[in-house]
């Protein structure tokens, strides 16, 4: 509960009217971006849209801040390197070829050892005494930046411990425009802001770890249907092409992308481009995304790789800006590859100029020393194929047995980080008459499957794809094997016994008659466990192919809920899920007395859960996502039939930035449970909103060209012989992708029936140019143009904790652009605050220019509108007690900046 007093003011410095009205500026005529069409006209998605070329490739900036020593290690290490040894960096050594999930190439000669890229973003992925954490999801839920810090330090930590380059995560592809997207629970929500924060913090504590993270999956990977046509294919779809996800440029500024800025100006050293098309060109040999907005606008620095199998063209992708092709192979086990042999052959014969296989080289060594690592790491001490002490180094051929995995126990004390953050990601929902917390009750009856163990143990199905049990994870490439999984079950008795309570549980959704009999006694509690699962798209789980087929609670959860409810007049209902579920046909049954979302908490589940259901911990969390009152009451779904014939399904994002809580906003839709709501045990009151002008200097976008593309190393020969495998030297293992040649013809050494064209024939203009090339006015630095993130103000406020028991409070700011094509509100700021009873806390937050700012297309820059600001403060995105127009403040802002100094071109046609 959530009260406001009236005692708003605005710092003299900052006072006075508010911004003059659109048709009244005082803005003069030449001020405005000449030629600047109406970005209203262009919002929305087409189908068979296409992507613009960008070329060339931008080549990594050694001065920028915070990379200058790793480049000049990267450039040390690679003026060494010969072009087959740059080759073998990029390119992965095949499927199941070594011991990792991905490994590109070693370099022997000067002591290098394989790159060991390694899923997942919740824990070591196929191999054993490692953790399993909370999910992205679940984390965001807490809104706590320290917590999304740890639980990457530790995940780096653990990966590090296992011999690990490269870290698969975190994920902000899916953002989660649509809430039954099979991967949301990877990432870290629908909303930018919150997703940008959780990407920034989890990449500086797992790169602190020594690892690289790698920032997945750029971009516009919505959903998991057609997501590959030969896995789609395999389910019965008839496609020969992945799915397009046609988004405009707007919508790709301030949704999509913004969460990835956030990543690289957290200066993270991998990107890994999706599996989808953007705007019918596939992700990792789209000139427009990688080269144009990652690597020009961003100013990334690190290097990009491939999913697995996403890669689907050799010199084209290079030229686009992929960096590392994973696993190596064209299709797992065929021993063919775009890169590798085909590589050499580009470089030599000048379609890939030398020096974008230099850039590629230099941007994965960089990487690599950024983050600690030497050239004297410890050996990888796992095997993801087998974990078996003893086997194959080659699982993909068999033989050459020997030991393979030496079960390192990389843990430390990472459980009590697990339990903590699962506790601090549960969101109170409903709590009526203060059911919770719990104290010693007489009698506690725990109803449902998703109380108790998976029958065939917590890893008894392959990565997780099944709904056996309580849900600690959802399935897929994601996951990892749990150490052991404490069930709510389980925990909830221990507690039970140590009161005193007289405790039992009924373990199976479908057995009415028991359930009944147990719940319809007198002086008890009944606890109904209930879940929705998805995951990654190659694993079909009851008919769910990845995505979810509908949004209510799986094992008919619902009916379980009503069931149980109809006996007893105190129950409470925890949901484990993947996302939002349908609960308007129960939530608000008076014999409800609490609903609880535990999210998908990992290893520690129970006890988390009893912490939070029994007061140890005081929640705070807050939902990372709209709970609607149905599922058209999200207005996106996801495709799950093809709709371009045989050819590339055509997703339209037609709802362009208005997801989640932005379209029910849009369309004035009541949410059951609203983004950013979570309740307490205690109360908090809302006071004082004070707003400080910063008095930041003037935008100015970014100018000038580059310097040109640099070349390292020394010449190296054009002689095909010389490139050829060196029999004798080591045993050629079958499968495995190697830089070598197998024959100096050229044309049979590529197997490209295509082979011999000229680059004029088939490349792009300007593709192979290395010349200096212009600046991006949106570019400049990693993140984008450096005074986007300027200080335009700083907001506080008091927030009281006018109840009796010690908690956590979560204030939001929240943001109004002012344009009839802006949502109401966006987030752009927030904290967690531990307020003790009776005692007041100060909430603080800037604002940057960022945060203020609109994309133009036309421009290609970010621009202030003249539109009216208004800030908000609450506990939620439809609690703000407090709020102000931005006024004078802003005005002043405006005539100091270029940048600002536009009025908002969104209706001009139509003035």
């Amino acid at each position: 509960m959530v009260s406001s007093i009236a005692a708003i003011f605005l710092l003299a410095s900052c006072a006075g009217a508010s911004l003059p009205a659109r048709q009244d500026t005082g803005i003069p005529p030449d001020a405005v971006y000449p030629g600047a069409a109406d970005p209203a006209t262009q919002a929305g998605a087409k189908t068979l849209e296409s992507s613009p070329p960008f070329y060339p490739s931008p080549w990594m900036n050694p001065g920028v801040l915070d990379w200058e020593d790793a480049y000049a290690k990267a450039k040390d290490f690679v003026s060494q390197l010969t072009l087959m040894e740059k080759v073998n960096l990029t390119t992965g050594t095949g499927w199941e070829g070594e011991q990792c999930v991905g490994q590109a190439g070693a370099i022997p000669r000067l002591g290098f050892r394989s790159l060991c890229m390694q899923d997942s973003p919740v824990g070591v992925r196929d191999t054993d005494f490692n953790s399993v954490f909370s999910s992205g999801q679940s984390v965001a839920a807490t809104f706590d930046r320290g917590l999304l810090y740890a639980r990457g330090y530790a995940m780096g930590s653990e990966h590090k411990g296992k011999g690990v380059t490269v870290q698969l995560g975190p994920v902000s592809g899916p953002l989660g425009r649509t809430p039954e997207g099979g991967r949301n629970w990877e990432g870290f929500g629908p909303d930018p802001y919150l997703a940008g924060v959780g990407m920034a913090q989890t990449i500086k504590g797992i790169q602190d770890a020594g690892v690289i993270a790698c920032a997945k999956h750029f971009i516009g990977y919505e959903q998991e249907h057609f997501r590959q046509s030969g896995e789609a294919q395999g389910f019965g779809y008839n496609i020969t092409e992945s799915i397009s996800s046609n988004i405009d440029d707007v919508t790709m500024h301030e949704l999509y992308l913004w969460p990835f800025a956030d990543a690289v100006r957290a200066g993270v050293g991998s990107v890994m481009c999706s599996y989808n098309q953007v705007n019918n060109s596939y992700a990792c040999q789209n000139s427009k995304l990688l080269n144009n907005l990652l690597k020009d606008e961003l100013g990334f620095q690190g290097f990009v790789m491939s999913d697995w199998e996403a890669q689907h063209t050799g010199v084209a992708s290079a030229l686009a800006g992929l960096d590392m092709t994973m696993p190596g192979d064209t299709v797992f086990n065929s021993g063919d590859s775009f890169w590798g042999t085909n590589l050499t052959l580009a470089v030599l014969n000048g379609t890939v100029p030398e020096w974008r296989i230099d850039d590629m080289a230099m941007r994965i060594m960089a990487a690599y020393f950024k983050v600690g690592l030497t050239l004297d790491e410890p050996p990888i001490n796992f095997n993801s194929f087998t974990l078996e002490t003893y086997g194959p180094v080659h699982a993909s051929v068999g033989g050459d047995i020997q030991q393979v995995n030496w079960h390192v126990d990389v843990r430390g004390d990472h459980a009590s980080v697990i339990r903590n953050i699962g506790a601090r990601a549960t969101v109170l929902l409903k709590n009526v008459n203060n059911a919770l917390p719990l104290s010693k009750p007489k009698f506690v009856a725990v109803i449902g499957e998703d109380a108790g163990p998976n029958k065939f143990g917590p890893n008894g199905c392959s990565d997780r794809g099944c709904d056996n049990g309580t849900l600690g994870m959802g399935w897929g490439s994601g996951s990892a094997n749990f150490p052991y999984l404490v069930t709510p079950d389980s925990a909830l008795q221990s507690q039970a016994l140590a009161d005193g309570s007289v405790y039992q549980s009924i373990l199976d959704n479908h057995a009415a008659s028991e359930i009944e009999a147990l719940v319809s006694q007198d002086n008890i509690v009944a606890i109904v466990f209930v879940n929705a699962d998805s995951g990654e798209g190659y694993i079909s789980v009851d008919g769910n192919e990845g995505d979810r087929n509908n949004l209510t609670l799986w094992n008919s959860g619902d009916d379980l809920i009503k069931n149980v409810s109809a006996q007893c007049n105190n129950t409470i209902v925890v949901i484990h899920s993947t996302g939002p579920t349908l609960v308007a046909d129960w939530y608000d049954s008076p014999n409800i007395t609490a609903i609880l979302w535990a999210g998908v908490p990992g290893q520690e589940s129970g006890n988390s859960i009893t912490d939070v259901l029994y007061g140890k911990v005081n929640p705070a969390a807050r939902t990372p996502f709209t709970w609607g009152p149905t599922r058209e009451s999200y207005g996106t779904d996801i495709l799950y039939t093809p709709n371009n014939g045989h050819g590339a399904p055509q997703e339209d994002f037609v709802e362009g930035k208005f997801i989640d809580y932005r379209y029910f906003d849009k369309h004035n839709i009541t949410p059951i449970y609203e983004f950013g709501f979570g309740l307490s045990y205690t109360t908090f009151e809302y006071s004082n909103l004070v707003v400080t002008c910063a008095n930041a200097g003037k935008y100015t976008p970014t100018t000038g060209t580059t310097a040109p593309a640099p070349v390292f190393g020394n010449n190296f020969s054009t002689n095909l012989s010389d490139y050829l495998f060196p029999n004798g030297s080591f045993p050629h293992i079958w499968q495995f992708i190697y830089p070598y040649l197998n024959t100096t013809d050229a044309k049979a050494a590529s197997a490209d029936p295509y082979y011999g064209k000229t680059a004029a024939e088939f490349l792009p203009p300007n593709a192979t140019d290395g010349s200096p090339q212009p600046l991006l006015p949106a570019g400049g630095a990693p993140g984008g143009n450096p005074e986007l993130y300027d200080v335009l103000y700083t907001v506080t406020a008091s927030i009281k904790n006018t109840g009796k028991l010690n908690g956590e409070e979560v204030p939001q700011l929240y943001v109004s652009l002012g344009g009839p094509d802006d949502p109401k509100l966006v987030l752009r700021g927030f904290d967690r605050l531990s307020i003790d009873a009776g005692q007041t806390a100060t909430f603080s937050t800037d604002i940057l220019r960022r945060d203020l700012s609109n994309w133009d297309p036309v421009k290609q820059d970010w621009f202030i509108s003249s539109y009216p600001k208004t800030i908000y403060v609450g506990p939620s995105s439809r609690n703000l007690p407090l709020s102000m127009p931005l006024g004078q403040a802003l005005n002043q802002t405006l005539g100091n900046s270029t940048l600002h100094n536009v009025i908002d071109r969104r209706h001009k046609l139509s003035r």
